[in-house]
């Protein structure tokens, strides 16, 4: 077996042809091939469920069977288990694959193997020497096709023959000075997969944290903030097609868990990491915020307002108005993601991850309680006499609801598996109510923003009203969440 420890970049086929030119590959001359390979799995899927990758691949006169196992990919970085061998087409011999629970279940499902889908594509081949590293880069150009469709592939793969990670950023930070070279993180398998699914975009949740009790505090930020930025990267493509509503939302939270790690693991974390990082993401965040703010305005405030008042003239300037603003916020999105900054940052902010060390020697079960136990201090503080909260401190009181919430959840795999999901039930409930309360506390702003000249009217009354109804029906939901034993010390 071998690990393979590999950074894939999009490019488009016009910045294929300037990358030879490039001078770190000056006096190197390429290899070129031609690969076919035909990826296989059971009618069920079984394979993909795993994340397991079977293929046959034929180079040049050659044939080889490969499986791979790998982990997600987050900032373009993969790391996966591979084993190959050579083989013979339509033979599955599986005896080189020497993790055993692996091979069986190879083995049990060989019967079930058929074609899934081929990539067909010309790779060209540099081996670079970076730093004190031999890294290959390769250049693939061709198509995935399966049930009679085909999309293109056009990417650079960065793979670490020897050396340190550190050294593929590096060169593929070189790379990005001249050339315009974005992180991506689905492979040619998943490509592969979604073709044969005739699977649509659609928006990606956050996923649970892999982390265990034997890891050391960094080690745990570095799996949870890869995975906040793995869901926020899948999102990208959909804001960049017009910005569905799910999209923006499931990357504005990639974005608010992100920035929420790394608070709450600054105290373990270099402060110069914290101070770069911690706001890094701000702008892109707002945008994101202001488009949500819209959309939840359109979808969810504005309908029961025109139900109630269906023959106020200012429903339809509302709309109207908030309509273009919604569209105006998408287009501040995808100007921002096409900026040559954003490509960078996820290089640079992959690369920083990677290069974290431990700083503060702490179990992470002992670490996890004692944050665990700070935020949920602060929450209760604030919910044991929310009866006399201004709006402001009911804000600051939904944001500590917030951070715990995602604090419970980034520690999960640590936490008690039979008082978790009540606790977080209640805090969920919480969190709907309060943002409930906001959306309205938002409401009010954009009305006075969009009405700003128009003296209050029965439409500012009722956005009040159902405020103040909000704010009296969430005691009951904070009285449960209070009467709960909490997590931590």
């Amino acid at each position: 077996m071998s690990i393979e420890i590999e950074l894939k970049l999009q490019l488009t086929a016009k910045t294929a042809k300037k990358l030879a030119s490039h001078p770190l590959l000056a006096g190197i001359k390429p290899q070129k091939q031609h690969l076919l390979n035909t990826y296989f799995d059971t009618p069920k899927l079984d394979l993909q469920a795993k994340r397991i990758a079977v293929r046959f691949r034929k180079k040049g006169w050659q044939w080889l069977l490969t499986v791979k196992s790998a982990e997600p990919a987050s900032g373009g970085l993969a790391m996966r288990s591979e084993w190959e061998a050579q083989a013979t087409p339509g033979v599955f011999d599986f005896s080189h694959v020497d993790a055993d629970d692996l091979r069986q279940f190879l083995e049990q499902s060989t019967g079930d193997l058929e074609p899934i889908f081929t990539t067909d594509f010309r790779r060209q081949i540099w081996n670079v020497p970076f730093g004190e590293s031999l890294i290959e880069l390769a250049v693939d150009r061709g198509n995935i096709e399966s049930r009679g469709n085909s999309t293109p592939i056009c990417e650079i793969e960065l793979e670490l023959l020897s050396g340190k990670i550190d050294d593929i950023f590096g060169l593929t930070r070189k790379l990005q000075e001249q050339l315009d070279l974005h992180p991506a993180i689905a492979s040619k398998a998943e490509h592969g997969y979604n073709l044969y699914n005739k699977v649509p975009p659609s928006p990606f949740k956050a996923k649970a944290a892999t982390i265990n009790g034997q890891m050391t505090p960094v080690e745990a930020f570095r799996s949870i903030a890869l995975g906040c930025l793995e869901h926020f990267q899948r999102n990208e493509n959909g804001l960049l097609a017009g910005g569905e509503a799910e999209f923006i939302h499931q990357a504005r939270v990639a974005l608010r868990r992100l920035r929420s790690a790394i608070k709450l693991f600054a105290p373990v974390l270099p402060p110069e990491f914290v101070t770069a990082y911690g706001q890094t993401w701000q702008t892109l965040a707002s945008a994101l915020g202001d488009a949500r703010n819209w959309d939840v305005f359109l979808e969810e405030t504005l309908p029961p307002i025109q139900a109630a008042f269906p023959d106020n003239r200012d429903i339809k300037r509302l709309r109207n108005e908030a309509r273009q603003r919604a569209k105006s916020a998408r287009r501040s999105i995808i100007r921002l993601l096409a900026v040559s900054e954003y490509p960078r940052l996820l290089v640079e902010f992959t690369s920083a991850i990677y290069a974290l060390t431990d700083t503060l020697p702490m179990p992470l079960k002992e670490f996890a309680a004692e944050r665990i136990a700070s935020h949920a201090r602060r929450a209760r503080k604030l919910a044991t006499r929310h009866a006399t909260l201004s709006p402001e401190e009911r804000h600051r009181m939904r944001i500590s609801f917030k951070k715990l919430r995602y604090t419970l959840e980034f520690f999960a795999p640590l936490l008690p598996s039979k008082r978790l999901p009540p606790y977080l039930a209640a805090l969920s409930q919480l969190q709907d109510e309060l943002g409930l309360i906001n959306d309205h506390v938002t409401a009010e702003a954009l009305i006075g923003d969009v009405l700003a000249k128009r003296p209050d009217g029965p439409i500012h009354g009722w956005v009040a009203g159902r405020q103040g109804l909000l704010v009296n029906d969430l005691t009951g939901t904070l009285n449960t969440w209070i009467a709960q034993q909490t997590f931590g010390k």
